[in-house]
């Protein structure tokens, strides 16, 4: 890629599938408008999965179900063994079950109003209205939500919010939908309409005149390389936060599969839109390649707070009452604990750069659940939070009941990924992405247990539809294995693999990844800077060069070698990262997740320029070595009108 200085702008970007009207009404009338694959042609189409996450499996299950041809992948031993099974808290819905206020246009509010103002009204609309749905579909599939005394359907509040919306199994509300999610598509294997390859790994994207027809994977056990087609093909693979290194991603998660679709065509919208969460066990020494994440749901009840003077500070409970800061509840009483993850993250590093911080380094704030045991006693904080307080004690050896838990923030999602229209489609005719691998419904900061809703509507609910329209639209033409582009994408494949392993280097892959991931997260991660973007991307394009020539990769690429795997994802990093600096030094704004030290308010919250920067910035890959290209697509707001984020 090439200088920061050099990026060019194209044309503005126009979402062509989205409908107008009242926006209650849009996604009724997309689904009216769109034309249909009769039962009997479906078993004439073949669909492309990859990923088995929540929005995957949900996808791979449901057009299966539909009759469709599915031929899906995970790189994980299993399909139930993707990262979705990590999420904790909960997943939100508009039931209005507390009869508390709420409504699908208030969790449309809030969203928006969370998101910074930053993410298309149509789609976030959609995503509360679908968001009903979804609990009926997994309380269907057994998942077994917390329920009341009662036998009702339980919830509990997340930042940004001032209703109770959240459905919860404890704190393995992940696994709990992911298992339902695996159920289905089980069903599915089992019946032979999805052919499932798991240990295999997308490293390139067909493109025939034009359109997505296939992929290039590789056997992680064997190493074979193949090639695979189909009529589309859809990409459920998540973010891109591990470009960071140290992240609460599972350690495999990465951004090869849409890195490699953005090469081929496919615009990367947002990629600087990354999110810090302020609710992880903090990092303990060099020795970590990942980071815990602890629930956000832990905020409903533990209260946040650092000792009100700087310096050496003794054990949390010989600090009196009166000498402790509730930040949190002091500077946003609306909200306290419960402000969206920027506000929050934002306001945990400041007290730590106050000197302020707990724990190792100063690096850390208390959640204490001193009160709440106090008020509800034990046995009903285990019952709420027991599975986390154990895994916190497993990591830190600390007792949570007994003393403080200590949190700092660390990266999380990203709101970030490839463009798609308001049918998930991509700049690439025939490649959908959906979930987190798309940029759609969070803008600049994702409202926690967001991620669930938006991955189980995206496979559950809005793919299948949109998926069909394209299907019956487009010509169901064959492919020969011998196509010129599939030979060429076969080539760039076995090619790179060689490069990688034919260098005799002298470093590992996970040496610059994490010199990467320092480097990122010190000018492109909580706080950002004009001088340290600038830092950034002198710095990017030569560890880039000198990865080329000092990457050490041994063994070969006919057995498991995970080296490889490590190699060719950070080969994909050291690209992404550097358009992420180019995007966050472009957006001279601050918003949501994005945070340019320039550009805050006297009280050192977030200011936006919404008359320059209301557009999703969507960027074109060209060619190696020369200049991106950025399109805007304009955001224009009807129903919540952009005003500065107050949680006052």
């Amino acid at each position: 890629m090439s200088s920061y200085l050099d990026y060019t702008t194209g044309d503005a970007l126009v979402d062509t599938k989205a409908p107008d009207g009242p926006i209650a009404e849009r996604w009724d009338r997309r689904r009216f408008e769109a034309k249909l694959v009769n039962p009997a042609n479906r078993r004439k189409h073949t669909v492309i999965v990859v990923g088995t996450g929540l929005a995957g499996g949900a996808a791979g299950a449901t057009l299966a179900e539909q009759g469709y041809r599915v031929i899906q992948f995970c790189y994980q031993d299993s399909p139930r063994r993707a990262h979705s099974i990590a999420a904790q808290g909960g997943i939100n819905a508009a039931k209005n079950y507390r009869n508390d206020g709420d409504s699908v246009r208030r969790l449309f509010y809030d969203t928006v109003k969370g998101g910074d103002f930053r993410a298309r009204e149509s789609n976030v609309y959609r995503l509360a209205q679908v968001s009903v749905e979804i609990i009926d579909q997994c309380v269907a599939q057994g998942v077994p939500f917390a329920r009341e005394y009662g036998g009702l359907l339980d919830t509990r509040s997340f930042g940004g919010v001032q209703v109770s919306r959240t459905f919860y199994a404890r704190g393995q509300t992940g696994q709990q939908l992911l298992l339902g999610a695996y159920q289905a598509l089980s069903r599915q294997i089992a019946a032979g309409n999805v052919e499932m390859h798991p240990r295999t790994e997308m490293l390139d994207l067909i493109v025939v005149d034009g359109r997505a027809r296939g992929i290039v994977a590789r056997d992680l056990i064997t190493g074979r390389v193949d090639t695979y087609l189909a009529d589309a093909v859809v990409l459920a693979t998540g973010g891109y936060g591990n470009v960071f290194y140290l992240s609460t991603n599972a350690k495999n998660s990465n951004a090869t599969a849409i890195w490699r679709a953005h090469r081929r065509g496919a615009f990367f919208a947002n990629p600087c839109f990354t999110q810090i969460h302020p609710t992880c066990i903090p990092r303990s020494g060099e020795h970590q390649s990942k980071l815990t994440l602890m629930s956000e749901s832990l905020r409903n009840d533990g209260r946040i707070w650092v000792p009100r003077r700087a310096g050496d500070t003794p054990p949390p409970a010989d600090i009196p009452e009166e000498e402790r800061d509730y930040y949190l509840e002091r500077i946003y009483p609306s909200f306290g604990n419960l402000v969206p993850r920027d506000i929050a993250s934002r306001a945990a590093k400041n007290v730590c750069d106050e000197g302020r911080g707990v724990g190792p380094g100063g690096q850390g704030v208390y959640l204490d659940f001193a009160d709440a045991i106090a008020r509800m006693g034990r046995d009903a904080v285990a019952a709420k939070y027991g599975n986390l307080f154990e895994m916190y004690e497993r990591i830190t050896a600390e007792d949570p009941y007994r003393v403080p838990m200590r949190i700092y923030p660390a990266i999380h999602y990203t709101m970030g990924g490839l463009w798609v229209d308001y049918d998930l489609q991509t700049t690439v005719p025939g490649l959908f992405a959906i979930g987190e691998a798309n940029f759609s419904d969070h803008g600049a900061n994702r409202l926690g247990a967001s991620a669930l809703m938006q991955g189980l509507a995206d496979g559950y609910f809005i793919l299948p539809a949109t998926l069909a329209d394209y299907l019956a639209r487009t010509p169901n033409d064959e492919v020969p294995a011998d196509h010129p582009a599939v030979t060429e994408a076969v080539f760039a494949v076995t090619d790179r693999l060689y490069q990688l392993l034919s260098n005799n280097g002298d470093r590992t892959p996970d040496s610059f990844h994490r010199e990467l991931g320092e480097l990122l997260w010190d000018e492109c991660g909580m706080a950002r800077n004009e001088t340290g973007l600038r830092k950034a991307l002198d710095r990017i394009p030569a560890l880039r060069a000198e990865f080329w020539e000092r990457i050490k990769v041994p063994g070969s690429g006919t057995e498991l070698n995970q080296s490889l795997e490590k190699a060719h994802r950070v080969a994909d990093y050291l690209e992404l990262a550097e358009l992420m600096c180019l995007d966050a030094l472009h957006r001279a704004e601050s918003c949501g997740g994005h945070f340019r030290e320039e550009s805050q308010t006297p009280d050192g919250e977030a200011a936006r320029r919404d008359d320059t920067y209301a557009y999703a910035a969507a960027w074109e890959f060209t060619a190696p070595g020369q200049a991106p290209v950025l399109h805007r697509e304009d955001l224009v707001f009807h129903h919540v009108h952009p005003t500065q984020r107050s949680y006052a």
